[in-house]
């Protein structure tokens, strides 16, 4: 079986500890679901569900998971933009804005570690 190298650990335990924090404290996440997209309480399980699987597979080296953990950080990378501009347009504290602005280039590296997770 093929083991994580360090990035792939990385990727690995940020999906653990996200998708958890999904599940216990979604309000957290809702403010970062588009206005177009309904119910945003479904959303943010759906997607810490997936990352907690995604987290999963990665441990256990299962083939399906890079493509999943890729996917899945593409698919809430919209979330994280649209998120980033309306935060901007808001009156949130500044230290608030650039930290909205800053998990968006932070997904790169992660879509590269998600892709090759195996040494």
């Amino acid at each position: 079986m093929a083991s994580l190298s360090r990035a792939g650990a990385g990727v690995a335990l940020a999906f653990a500890v996200s998708g958890t924090l999904h599940l216990v404290r979604p309000q957290l996440f809702e403010p970062l679901i588009p206005p177009l997209l309904p119910n945003p309480r479904a959303w943010v399980v759906g997607s810490g569900v997936a990352e907690l699987a995604c987290a999963a597979g990665l441990a256990r080296g299962a083939s399906w998971a890079p493509a999943a953990t890729a996917a899945t950080l593409v698919a809430v990378w919209p979330g994280n933009w649209w998120y980033a501009v309306h935060t901007q347009r808001s009156n949130a504290h500044p230290l608030h804005k650039a930290l909205a602005w800053g998990r968006l280039p932070l997904q790169l590296p992660m879509v590269a570690a998600a892709a090759r997770p195996y040494r």
